[in-house]
């Protein structure tokens, strides 16, 4: 999907346990001004619900598993984050939509901005208008981050 890629990070196996390590500009395609996790939520809960102006994040599943519904206005897909070696590029402009949150599951993001408020698109409709402009320009048939 145009402005998504699922990113698979070193993952240092030892008999002692596992080590990832993710690094700016290397692991992810932007510099790290923010990271926070996700815990907590109900099995039956949804969150996300919407998309970002600028911002970059990557998306990560520490521990457990949930869904992840990415929308543009050509395409959509689900991905499912299971792996903590794997996480999920999200670009500017792309919805999402978190679901089917195991019990105990953490999901870490790793984000591009620091929080403002003004990046966020909570309103679907508006998202459209705005992606729309971005997204003909750049069709979807094999265009990648």
């Amino acid at each position: 999907m145009y402005n998504c890629a699922l990113l698979k990070f070193k993952d240092i196996v030892r008999k002692d346990g596992h080590l990832t390590p993710i690094e700016e500009k290397i692991d992810v395609p932007f510099k790290i001004k923010r990271i926070y996790y996700i815990t907590g939520v109900a099995q039956k809960s949804a969150r996300g619900f919407h998309s970002h102006r600028k911002l970059q994040q990557a998306l990560i599943c520490l521990h457990g598993s949930l869904k992840i519904r990415i929308k543009n206005p050509n395409e959509e897909e689900i991905i499912n984050l299971n792996d903590p070696s794997v996480g999920l590029y999200i670009g500017p402009l792309v919805w999402r939509e978190m679901f089917d949150f195991s019990k105990g599951s953490v999901l870490l993001v790793v984000a591009s901005e620091h929080y403002s408020e003004e990046d966020y698109i909570r309103d679907y409709n508006l998202y459209l208008n705005e992606a729309k402009k971005i997204f003909q320009a750049n069709p979807a048939d094999d265009s990648k981050i």
